[in-house]
């Protein structure tokens, strides 16, 4: 039997049915930006694996940092125990991240991040009655309960669950997009919230600068940089979910620095490992970790060392050449690409940011259809709703991005 065909006996996949219908793929290998198929064909990464590989696969420096590690040890508890891979990241976030982010919890995914935050903001919270968390529409922040109930309740892709998580707070997602000026009206519906229930509100979570998986929409600094203020104004702690956009993929470091503005509690997640290992990070204030005292949280394997030796070699990796020149290269080559898509027939909108390139359409993909179409085209590209998109490795050549635009082009 095929390994194909086992996997559909028993395997589940996410956001599939069961057994899988979809196309399916094996990938048998992979090295710098190309996955190699069961089949013998190669195609040229465009999704960074879910927007984590940004140094591609197999790199040198990576595979040297989890043999090392894997030769002095895999994992240790961390209740009571401590160990270099992890004090060694925790220093290294805070001298990367503003100056009031000096505190680091590490967590097993972005979502778990997340879940953090939320449990952070609300310990912050409660000796005043701060219960409640305030968010904007079109947000995605995971797939864990926490998470989910700050993820947009009727448009994204947990809907079906919003009467079995926490009811949050939700505004109009900001319409106006990144560069241009700032509608003076966007904030209308947050001052109100904010007049109407402030006391109530625990935290404001957002993703800054891009909406991720709930609509891959860049929006204006100008309008974070506001949000910050009014959150402040009433007294509510501010959250940012960095889990897809920090470590450059916008064009910055972090998307927070596009408007000069620093959370209370910063989420981080996906590229901090280059995509090897899963971790989070929550990095906070002194001010919030004082006040909170004890988190109660304590995942199995929070700071795996094997993640954290990985994560050090990734960002040391990403910060010790010139990123922003590679971000901007690939954002300029993207553009070049998927510009003229704008006006076709059929194309809503082409949006470029850093190294994010986004084709909205007018109606939902037909997956059955146009993934096999983007395999055959020579690009690994995973559409969802509306959105063929691109996150691609920050070491794709210009040869590998043609072959990723021409790929959407061709299916579009």
């Amino acid at each position: 039997m095929s390994l194909l065909a086992r996997d559909r006996a028993h395997v589940w996949h996410p956001y599939a049915p069961t057994p899988h219908t979809g196309p399916l793929y094996e990938v048998v290998g992979a090295r710098g930006t190309t996955l190699t198929l069961a089949d013998g064909r190669q195609v040229v990464d465009g999704m960074s694996s879910w927007w984590a590989a940004v140094h591609g696969y197999r790199h040198p420096v990576l595979d040297a940092a989890v043999h090392a590690q894997v030769d002095r040890f895999s994992h240790v508890m961390f209740g009571g125990l401590t160990h270099a891979p992890a004090v060694e990241l925790a220093e290294l976030l805070v001298e990367i991240t503003p100056d009031p982010l000096q505190r680091v919890f590490f967590a097993d995914s972005g979502s778990v991040a997340i879940e953090v935050a939320l449990k952070l903001a609300l310990q912050h919270g409660l000796p005043e009655g701060r219960t409640t968390m305030l968010t904007v529409r079109g947000g995605y922040h995971g797939d864990t309960a926490g998470a989910m109930s700050v993820t947009d309740p009727e448009g994204g892709m947990h809907a079906m669950f919003a009467r079995h998580v926490a009811p949050q707070l939700f505004v109009r997602r900001p319409r106006t997009a990144y560069g241009s000026p700032l509608d003076p009206t966007d904030l209308d519906e947050v001052r109100a919230v904010l007049a109407e229930r402030g006391p109530e509100i625990a935290a404001v979570v957002i993703e800054p600068v891009v909406q991720g998986a709930g609509g891959m929409w860049p929006y204006s600094p100008d309008y974070l940089r506001e949000l910050c203020a009014l959150a402040r104004a009433a007294g509510a702690l501010v959250v940012f979910d960095e889990i897809a956009t920090g470590f450059g993929r916008t064009g910055e470091l972090f998307a927070m620095d596009h408007a000069g503005v620093v959370p209370d509690v910063l989420c981080l997640g996906k590229a901090l490992t280059g995509g090897y290992v899963t971790l989070g990070a929550v990095l906070t204030t002194d001010a919030v970790a004082q006040r909170v005292g004890t988190v109660m949280h304590g995942p199995t394997f929070m700071a795996n060392p094997l993640a954290c030796a990985v994560a050090q070699a990734s960002v040391r990796l990403l910060v010790g050449q010139d990123w922003q020149a590679e971000v901007r290269r690939i954002g300029d080559r993207l553009r070049a690409g998927l510009e003229p898509l704008r006006g076709q027939p059929g194309v809503a909108d082409v949006r470029i940011l850093g190294a994010i390139g986004i084709v909205e359409l007018d109606d939902p993909v037909d997956m059955a259809v146009v993934q096999p179409a983007l395999v055959d085209a020579g690009a690994w590209v995973r559409p969802f709703g509306r959105l063929l998109y691109t996150m691609p490795p920050y070491i794709s050549s210009d040869a590998d991005l043609d072959v990723v635009t021409a790929a959407i082009r061709s299916v579009v």
